[in-house]
Formats: structure tokens, sequence, C-alpha cells
């Protein structure tokens, strides 16, 4: 009798080392498993982040600067209007509402619909009916249209337009790309476009006043 009852007390203590012994090697294999996990993690975010150079071309950044002095005026857009020796003319001007620019004692010049070099001419030609002998007049944008950039930025939203912005330059201001954009390729719509196209991203891409750039998610 008694030696049954020493064999049942036994077996629950059997049991109670097999479980420990158990639980022991699941926690160990548990903290073997743990840095190789974290080290595929750490692997996926450093793939969606590591990217080699961006390319870009000597033909693209012309392309680009050209596209940049194609660009129209539109209201609201600022320009430093330069006289030589004529210091009452100088000065930042922005385009009314109307589309103008009023100089003084000059009066308005039709700016809104014209690119910067044929707003020159146009001031040009209106200093000469009266106002000024020969005048030697240089014309800059100073801030034009703001660009928007959305999606995988860390920071996207509404940003000032500078002349000869690239994307990339457009990306840094928001911050960067976040560890899931796609580097490959990006979305732009410009102001008189009706819908976005997709472009190759290049070093050397140019923003437009008015664009709405859109960097995709990237899937693995």
């Amino acid at each position: 009798m008694t030696a049954r009852k020493s064999q049942s007390e036994s077996r629950p203590l059997a049991r109670t080392h097999v479980s420990l012994q158990t639980h022991v090697k699941i926690k160990n294999l548990k903290a073997a498993w743990r840095p190789i996990l974290s080290l595929a993690f750490a692997g996926s975010l450093m793939a969606g982040c590591a990217s080699g150079p961006i390319g870009g071309s000597s033909e693209a950044m012309q392309q680009s600067r050209a596209a940049a002095q194609s660009y129209r005026l539109a209201m609201g857009d600022k320009v430093h209007i330069a006289v030589f020796n004529e210091e009452n003319l100088s000065g930042d001007y922005t385009v009314s509402p109307d589309g103008k620019i009023t100089l003084p004692l000059a009066g308005p010049v039709n700016a809104a619909g014209r690119t910067v070099p044929e707003f020159q001419e146009a001031v040009i030609s209106t200093l000469k009916n009266g106002f000024v002998q020969n005048p030697n007049v240089t014309i800059t944008a100073t801030e034009l249209r703001p660009y928007y950039i959305l999606g995988e930025v860390n920071k996207p939203g509404k940003y000032s337009y500078m002349p000869e912005l690239t994307v990339m330059a457009a990306v840094a201001t928001a911050e960067g790309f976040t560890y899931r954009a796609d580097m490959g390729s990006i979305y732009v719509r410009h102001a008189s476009d009706p819908s976005e196209r997709e472009y190759p991203l290049t070093a050397t891409m140019a923003v437009l006043p008015g664009d709405t750039i859109r960097i995709s998610q990237r899937y693995f």
C-alpha cells in the first residue's frame, strides 16, 4: 500500500520536472532566435532605405533649366526688378490679381502668362516709352507658386519654390524619404496638367512652380 502511494506521488513530480525542462528549452530557443529575427527585421528596413547613387545627366540639367525658363508668371508670383541707375524703379514686385505689375510713374505692365524673359522685354518697352532712355533692366524670379510633396516623405506638405529646384532637393526639404519609399520612380502633376505622370527618379529632374510630387510606397 505504501509503495503504491509513493509511486503515485512521484508521477506529478516527474511530470513537473519534464514541464520545467520543456519550458527551459523553449525559452532558450526563443533567446537563440531573437537576434536572428532582429537582424532580419533590420535588414528589411535597410532594404527600404538602401540605394546606390541616383543618376542624372548634363543634358537633363539643361532640359530642367529650359523648363524653368519656360514657366509663365501667375498671380502672386514675386519678382525683383533692377533698373540700372533708377533706384525709384528697382525693387521687389508681386503679380496682382489682375495679372499686372505696376511700376512707379510707368504704370501697369502685363506679367501673367509671360515668361520672365518676356516680361523683362515688356518692362524695357514700357520704360523706353518716354520714361527711361536706353533702360538696362534685369528681372529675376524671387518667389513663385509653391509646390506640394506628398506620399512617402517624412514631412509632406506645401513648400516655397526656389529657382532651379530639383526633386531631390524637394525631398530633402521634406526631411527625406521614409523607409517605405519607392526610389525608382515618382509621380508629378504639373499645374497645367489635369493628371499626374510617372517619371524615373533622377538627381537632375526639375520641379516647376505649382507642381504636386507624390512618392509612392515600395512593396516588398
